[in-house]
């Protein structure tokens, strides 16, 4: 007897209990809020920030880089899992990318409200516009890396920008 293919969950199963069955689904849709609409990107987003304020940011630079990796690592690995069993790699609930990438730029941005909101509106514009190489990078990796790696690319241009901000004196 042969197993036929899973199917996707339809639009209909997938709600908080179906995220909360397994933990890479929990982790991957942001605790939850990548159920949030409009915009689920801007919303794990946003809980990375409460993220670390509340824990990250109390954080030595070594164990801040190590969760970053473990978390990246982590993410390439639950993203492609996810991606699988919805049937679309880089579906928009998935926001765990977003949420890694938002913690590198928070960590190499300085603290204060306005450094990290000007990071939070560059990051939320880079990861939608999606300018090259990030555009590509999008298209063309259709799995958990590429889940991941886009934002990342998106990161360390809003990282650009706050420098360049940041030297002319705006911030």
């Amino acid at each position: 007897m042969t197993q036929r293919p899973a199917q996707a969950p339809s639009e209909s199963t997938i709600s908080l209990s179906w995220v909360y069955r397994k933990p890479d689904r929990f982790l991957v849709m942001g605790l939850g809020s990548g159920l949030l609409r409009p915009g689920p990107g801007t919303w794990g987003t946003l809980l990375a920030w409460f993220i670390w304020f509340a824990a990250f940011s109390r954080l030595n630079d070594a164990a801040v880089a190590l969760l970053l990796l473990v978390g990246f690592i982590y993410g390439c690995w639950a993203c492609q899992r996810v991606g699988k069993e919805l049937k679309r790699p880089d579906d928009s609930r998935m926001v765990w990318d977003e949420m890694v990438a938002f913690w590198l730029v928070l960590w190499l941005t300085p603290p204060g409200f306005f450094a990290q909101m000007a990071a939070f509106l560059l990051f939320r514009l880079f990861d939608i516009v999606k300018p090259p190489p990030i555009g590509w990078f999008d298209a063309r990796l259709k799995n958990g890396f590429g889940v991941m790696w886009d934002d990342i690319v998106a990161a360390l241009y809003a990282l650009l920008v706050l420098a360049l901000l940041f030297q002319i004196g705006v911030i």
